[in-house]
């Protein structure tokens, strides 16, 4: 597969990210090699180590660029009332932030024993707890904690089971999101 053109970033720094991304997605972390990924951006190996001496430091600065909008939701989310509104507009912003940092979530998806085993691994579970302590109730019921647990999750493994299926893109993320809410707000209801 030939080099593919990135949009949405510009510098050498972003366009190392992207293509080591992508080759990543299509071979694994483990099989590509930093070699491949120069070779890949047509630039000398010193040029890619001036910017990244590892993998790993490139899936971390991957990682921190495109999970930033996941940590601005939940700075975001600690200011507002824990109200069912607010805990549904954070299902909102969080469905965006995926779609906005899809590469990356697929390739921890395909890769899931490398990510357990990499630093990213760990800010992503953190990430996650904070997550649900903004969507549920700090005294619900296992079944209430449960089908909160289950929202986020919803939106994960259906952003990526149904990625490949027919249809439009945005219909599908917004099916996703509305199966996601109806789960966290039904963990809201209050029941004589």
């Amino acid at each position: 597969m030939g080099s593919t053109q990135h949009p949405r970033r510009g510098n050498t720094r972003q366009r190392i990210q992207d293509v080591a991304l992508e080759l990543f997605a299509e071979q694994g972390y483990e099989k590509t090699s930093l070699r491949e990924i120069a070779e890949r951006l047509d630039v000398t190996k010193a040029a890619l180590y001036y910017h990244f001496k590892t993998k790993e430091d490139i899936l971390i600065g991957i990682f921190q660029d495109l999970s930033r909008p996941i940590d601005d939701l939940i700075a975001w989310g600690r200011t507002q009332p824990h109200t069912l509104e607010t805990k549904q507009e954070i299902l909102h912003r969080y469905s965006a932030a995926l779609a906005g940092a899809a590469p990356l979530f697929r390739f921890m998806q395909e890769n899931q024993a490398t990510v357990r085993e990499l630093s990213i691994g760990h800010s992503f579970k953190d990430r996650m707890h904070d997550l649900l302590e903004l969507i549920q109730e700090p005294e619900a019921a296992m079944k209430d904690q449960v089908r909160c647990v289950s929202a986020l999750f919803t939106m994960h493994a259906g952003t990526f089971a149904l990625g490949d299926m027919a249809g439009d893109p945005e219909e599908k993320r917004q099916a996703i999101l509305e199966v996601s809410i109806d789960l966290m707000s039904q963990a809201h209801q209050v029941t004589p």
